[in-house]
């Protein structure tokens, strides 16, 4: 009997030095998270540099422009909850399919809106403003300031939260506009006309023919 106690008492205390070390290692995890201002500033700084290098191949190509900042932005922004409250109810109520060629045609649509405006300023300072966070912490704006040769300096803003541990950008304010609060106005209004199907064909010819930013102000 105490022989078996006392295996019993070494697995307990193998088993709470193997918790002790699990807890360790997700607190170490959890302060890792790079802050939300931190990841703006090291993104911008990526595709700022990637433009200045490479305004050649931007003026040649205009798909160039769009792989790279997509390539750099693909992981810190959450195009899927964009896709969903930008189309609200009618999001509800689409087919798997519409969803999906929906939300492709909308991450172009915004990749190449948001890189327009980062490509017109890559030669200008991007001054970091102090963060608004709400209470509880889980989300953030993160305020920038492209900084102009004469007149005011443009904001761009970045809306974001904690998802599955990492700090996610829901929604890009430029100069004021937010984009996704501005599509959902639009869209909503040509899908009362005509339908889902034929919004998404006609973001499927706007990104075919490069349109960017203009339509975004409207």
């Amino acid at each position: 009997m105490k022989r078996v106690m006392k295996r019993l008492m070494r697995k307990v205390k193998t088993s709470g030095w193997l918790l002790l070390a699990a807890l360790c290692l997700f607190s170490g995890q959890a302060l890792a998270i790079q802050e939300p201002q931190a990841l703006v500033q090291e993104t911008t700084d990526k595709i700022t540099s990637v433009l200045r290098d490479n305004q050649d191949k931007v003026k040649a190509d205009s798909n160039y422009l769009l792989t790279v900042v997509d390539d750099i932005v693909a992981s810190h922004f959450d195009f899927d909850r964009m896709s969903s409250w930008v189309l609200g109810k009618y999001w509800r109520t689409a087919k798997p399919a519409e969803k999906k060629r929906f939300a492709s045609e909308f991450r172009t649509l915004l990749v190449r809106t948001y890189a327009k405006a980062l490509n017109d300023n890559y030669d200008k300072k991007i001054e970091m403003l102090p963060v608004r966070s709400r209470s509880g912490g889980d989300e953030a704006l993160v305020r920038t300031e492209v900084q102009q040769d004469a007149g005011f300096p443009i904001p761009i803003d970045y809306r974001m939260y904690i998802k599955d541990g990492a700090w996610m950008v829901y929604d890009v304010s430029v100069d004021g506009i937010s984009l996704v609060t501005n599509y959902r106005s639009s869209f909503s209004t040509e899908i009362r006309k005509d339908g889902l199907p034929k919004l998404i064909d006609r973001l499927a010819e706007r990104n075919k023919s490069g349109v960017v930013g203009d339509d975004a102000k409207k």
